[in-house]
């Protein structure tokens, strides 16, 4: 369901999928290739959700903002994972965050990191580019290994080739 909220309807990039269960409301712009999968709410009723190309927003996930406080940004190559909250902070390019993780206003996740699944990243937490980062509350465990940067890119190309299929499919 696409819908417009007071002057601000969504701003899809033609390329972009949106899978018809999702909810994509108000000051959202997704970019090109963007794909968001069922019952995933890009809920811009409080400021601007900004979602970067060839990201991909994956089933049950939320995106909101505190209204005067924090927007949500998500770079480029980016996959948020199932269920994943993403409220009112910046997701920096080529990013993985995991299943079920928690990202509050105004942090920081810096390029090419990973947040571990059911992870709660602080409210004005700046986290370091490629950084691995788990728990409750969330910490930096280490800098990415090799074969850890290699799935990031994995994630977003995968969801790439999702959306030829679901496209072929009609």
């Amino acid at each position: 369901m696409i819908e417009t909220y007071g002057v601000h309807t969504p701003a899809i990039d033609p390329t972009a999928w949106v899978h018809d269960s999702a909810i994509i409301q108000g000051e959202v712009v997704l970019g090109p290739r963007v794909s968001v999968w069922p019952t995933a709410v890009l809920r811009g009723d409080m400021g601007l959700i900004e979602i970067g190309e060839d990201s991909n927003i994956q089933d049950g996930a939320i995106c909101h903002n505190t209204d005067g406080l924090s927007v949500t940004r998500v770079g480029r190559k980016v996959t948020v994972g199932h269920r994943a909250v993403l409220h009112g902070c910046v997701v920096e390019d080529r990013c993985l965050i995991g299943m079920g993780s928690v990202i509050l206003d105004n942090a920081v996740i810096g390029t090419g990191s990973i947040v571990g699944a059911g992870a709660v990243v602080a409210a004005g937490r700046v986290i370091p580019p490629g950084s691995l980062v788990l728990g409750l509350p969330a910490r930096v465990i280490r800098p990415l290994e090799p074969n850890e940067a290699a799935r990031i890119d994995e994630g977003w190309q995968s969801y790439l080739k999702k959306i030829e299929e679901r496209r072929s499919m009609g």
